[in-house]
């Protein structure tokens, strides 16, 4: 499908800094026009706000392998989670996967294969699909042959995790859900731990290891983040390393040492949405009002980031602009993506139209082009 030309008419319309009441807005070859064209649709009753931007999403797991050992057609997969984030008002999307010793969907093997199907269907998808590495630190066996994957398959975003229950392992004590966990890496129970154990073991070694690690992603030109950061130190340290971004940072401190250091702030969406962590982690809503956010991210909920943006509007915490500037010109700051995250002449054509009432969405274009369209919208474009 080709880009529209096309100019709507009597929509609201969020521009930078203001809602616009009653604007006409027009695409033309795949961006924002500042003039006018001969097609028109009219779009009264209907809010047109900035495509959303979502720097952080693992959704896109349950198209993938909708169930255990179902994960034989990771093409179509991507292709519906694709459509799933369209429906939600999403115009890019960053995909985190994992490269974990967690195994399963979260195993080195799959994430190649997540990367590869990205790269497969990127010609048939609107949306702009971005890849983002978790990567386990503890993993140093596979140190040395990361950088070469991350050029491989041109990841642009590496993000550092540490999901090994060191206090459990550290007293000497099974952690929870290690059956399961086993299971479902293919794993025998034992091996598992004593896997674990040999990590946990060897920490002492991952400080040196990810400094070289982290200078190399650095040369490359990749970007850097940190995940579930807690105290000021930790953050400084990243920082040094050149990872630049804190992910749902989990405590008052490492938010505030964050914004002190001019590092970029994810916040989960759905922590808005429930209104508070459920793994009982400071509030996102409480970091918001104190200026500690960047941007929000879907994280495991693709329906938040839109839900989230409003709620704050509704109860008075910020402004439309500035809560819709969260899932929007935030993130797409913070990836370096200057072309969009706000409507203005020039700039890639990424939109949602919400109906006016519910907010709910009517239509996603990415890059000038439909990638969802439904109820009253559809009837008048086809008018």
């Amino acid at each position: 499908m080709s880009a529209l030309e096309v100019t709507f008419t009597g929509a609201d319309v969020l521009r930078p800094g203001e809602l616009v009441r009653g604007d006409a807005l027009t695409l033309g070859g795949g961006v924002f026009q500042d003039s006018t064209c001969a097609r028109r649709v009219d779009l009264s009753g209907f809010l047109v706000v900035p495509g959303i931007v979502d720097v952080h999403g693992d959704g896109f797991e349950r198209h993938l392998a909708p169930r255990r050992g179902a994960m034989n057609e990771m093409d179509q997969g991507v292709l519906a989670a694709e459509a799933e984030l369209a429906a939600n008002g999403i115009s890019t999307a960053v995909l985190a996967q994992f490269h974990s010793w967690e195994g399963g969907l979260r195993a080195p093997q799959y994430a190649e294969r997540v990367f590869a199907a990205m790269a497969a269907v990127k010609s048939q998808v609107v949306t702009d699909l971005m890849p983002q590495l978790r990567f386990e630190t503890h993993m140093l066996e596979d140190y040395a042959d990361l950088p070469e994957k991350v050029a491989q398959y041109a990841l642009p975003y590496v993000v550092f995790n540490d999901h090994l229950p060191h206090a459990k392992l550290a007293a000497g004590k099974k952690p929870p859900r290690l059956v399961g966990q086993a299971l479902k890496a293919a794993r025998n129970p034992d091996v598992h731990l004593a896997m674990m154990q040999e990590m946990h073991a060897r920490r002492d070694e991952v400080p040196a290891a990810l400094d070289v690690l982290c200078a190399r992603l650095a040369q490359m030109g990749v970007r850097m983040g940190s995940h579930d950061d807690q105290t000021c130190e930790g953050r400084a340290t990243w920082r040094a390393r050149g990872a630049t971004i804190s992910e749902f940072p989990e405590t008052l401190e490492a938010a505030e040492a964050a914004r002190a250091g001019g590092d970029h702030i994810i916040l989960g969406a759905p922590n808005v949405v429930r209104g508070g962590s459920h793994n009982g982690n400071v509030s996102a809503l409480e970091l918001i009002a104190m200026g500690f956010c960047d941007a929000l991210a879907s994280d495991y909920h693709y329906p938040s980031p839109r839900r989230a943006a409003l709620m704050l509007e509704r109860a008075g915490v910020l402004d439309l602009p500035s809560a819709w500037a969260l899932v929007s010109d935030g993130p797409a700051q913070l990836l370096g993506l200057s072309d969009r995250g706000r409507i203005a002449p020039g700039l890639r054509g990424d939109l949602v139209i919400l109906e006016q009432d519910c907010k709910r969405v009517a239509a996603t274009l990415s890059g000038g082009r439909v990638s969802y369209m439904s109820g009253e919208v559809a009837a008048r474009f086809l008018a």
